[in-house]
């Protein structure tokens, strides 16, 4: 069985934040319904400059195995219906931008009236209390705001913006075990509870590590270090054919790791060289060295560089940009692209989702198109008539999942 099956979630996210967290529960199996104005639904839909505007590479990253609901809640019958289906369900999520919660006045003293069990989770860019409360929050903002751009970037070189987009999705998955452990103490206890993430403190945990080992308790700023993400040689070597991502990440941190790359260069000298007999030898010489491995590195592609050295017992691997990603052998074989039919893109590769567990399997599931199962919700959940829908749809109160048929 799906680990979550039974678990309901009433998802009113956008963008990235509160879709990956909402996501990750589907992919554990609960039912997600996520609630959508039905004139243009998440924002994200039409993220990425696509010629589409409801079904974006960007959307579909983030909201497989969903189901859509096309509701007009600044209608007083789409906020009725609204708070009628509340009751369904165990969650309710959502990260909409200061403010706009409490002027559609659904905020969790609402719900919890009607449904006195429900666990209410808010993901805002710095909380719902201090003197950031009211700025506007994207991912990138987050990052900033909690130390990621100050330790990005080369060491005589300005902050630098990260490449991945953990101040959304980072903070989407600590939301999502936070809502796992809330729904273990209900299970103890009977209670629901408010549930609330500051995208700022969230990813601030991600830069722990640098700001802990960096940083001397505050005293000081972890400076940049570009690629050399630690002693010599630990860095990054360009590989043949010399495209932009044609390179190989080293990280030998121990004797053992230094003698293993040694040995898969087929080296030996280098180990008797006494420039580089020990590490404060090795960092005393650390551009000689550099230079030593990358001129080896350049007679190879980054991944015959790779097989080499990692069979070497060496932590490394090839920089893979993202095409390649979609397409890795490894990670095919391993099960983690899946194959898929979506409207309006194709058949494409879809990334998966990392968590593996031995008793829990779900599918899959292509993301909805805006307002595809608002008939299935209502009709389902709230026992409506094809009559009532249709009367709702001509009063613009729920959208019209036919148009994308």
């Amino acid at each position: 069985m799906a680990a979550l099956d039974g678990l309901r979630v009433l998802d009113m996210t956008q963008y990235e934040a509160g879709t990956s967290c909402t996501q990750a529960l589907a992919w554990f199996g609960a039912d997600v319904v996520k609630v959508e104005a039905p004139e243009y639904g998440d924002p994200g839909r039409g993220v990425g400059r696509s010629a589409n505007k409801d079904y974006s590479a960007y959307f579909c990253a983030w909201n497989a195995n969903k189901r859509s609901l096309a509701l007009n809640l600044r209608s007083d019958s789409g906020r009725d219906l609204f708070l009628k289906l509340v009751p369904k369900f165990d969650v309710f999520v959502e990260n909409y931008g200061p403010g706009v919660v409490e002027r559609l006045d659904i905020g969790y003293d609402v719900l919890k009236a009607i449904h006195p069990g429900i666990i209410y989770a808010r993901i805002k860019g710095f909380g719902t209390t201090g003197p950031y409360s009211g700025f506007r929050c994207m991912d990138m903002v987050a990052q900033a705001a909690a130390g990621a751009f100050s330790i990005t970037g080369e060491a005589d070189g300005p902050p630098m913006m990260p490449g991945p987009t953990t101040g959304d999705s980072g903070t989407g998955v600590q939301a999502a075990m936070s809502i796992l452990a809330a729904y273990v103490q209900k299970q103890r206890t009977g209670e629901g509870q408010e549930i609330e993430l500051s995208m700022q403190e969230a990813m601030a945990y991600y830069v722990r590590t640098r700001a802990y080992i960096g940083s001397a308790w505050g005293t000081k700023a972890t400076p940049r270090s570009g690629n050399a993400g630690g002693l010599p040689p630990v860095n990054i070597y360009p590989c043949k054919p010399f495209g932009p991502n044609d390179y190989i990440y080293l990280m030998p941190v121990n004797q053992d790791h230094w003698d293993g790359l040694c040995a898969a260069m087929d080296r030996g000298d280098l180990l008797i060289d006494p420039r580089f007999d020990n590490m404060r030898d090795r960092m005393a010489n650390g551009d000689a060295l550099y230079e030593e491995i990358r001129s080896w590195c350049s007679e190879r592609t980054k991944y015959e560089a790779m097989e080499a050295i990692a069979a070497a017992g060496v932590p490394c691997s090839a920089c893979l940009d993202t095409a390649e990603l979609h397409h890795d052998r490894h990670l095919t074989e391993r099960g983690f692209v899946h194959e898929m039919d979506l409207p309006v893109h194709g058949r494409v590769p879809m990334l998966g989702f990392a968590p593996r567990m031995s008793e829990s399997s779900v599918a899959m599931e292509r993301p909805p198109r805006l307002g595809e199962h608002t008939d299935e919700v209502l009709g389902r959940d709230l026992g409506l008539r094809a009559s009532e829908l249709a009367e709702l749809r001509d009063e613009g109160v729920i959208g019209d999942p036919a148009r994308f048929s």
